[in-house]
């Protein structure tokens, strides 16, 4: 069993492929339409056959006050994996991206948070290799 596809809800499909290409870098790998909407999945420049991450319409009524709530928490809706999440912090702030929470060490890596202006919180995430 493999994950192939995840979801993220979005309030705008179109502003939310420029934030996630634009912004972070990843690339389009299906904008199909579909009525008022699109199947719109991004995927790492790194691994264009792997995990793809679909930019879901936010239009079912359960997400708005389950976003909310998370929002309100500062819980992140996702995690994404960087290389260096100091580093990543530092490209992204030059960009623009707003940071609820900067670089903080959680002993085996780094995490931070930032508002991805779509309507969720997604935490960056890093390793310190182990050694293993």
């Amino acid at each position: 069993m493999k994950i192939r596809l995840t979801s993220i809800y979005v309030d705008d499909q179109r502003a939310a492929l420029a934030f996630y290409t634009d912004i972070l870098g990843f690339i389009t790998k299906h904008d199909v339409p579909l009525g008022d909407n699109s199947w719109l999945t991004v995927v790492s420049p790194d691994d264009t056959e792997g995990p793809e991450l679909l930019l879901e319409p936010a239009d079912h009524p359960a997400v708005k006050p389950y976003r909310d709530a998370l929002v309100s928490d500062g819980i992140p809706l996702a995690q994404l994996a960087v290389d260096d999440v100091a580093a990543e912090h530092e490209r992204l702030s030059r960009l623009g991206v707003v940071f609820t929470q900067p670089p903080t060490a959680i002993g085996v890596g780094s995490v931070a948070v930032f508002d991805d202006t779509c309507g969720n919180l997604i935490q960056i995430v890093d390793r310190i290799p182990t050694g293993d």
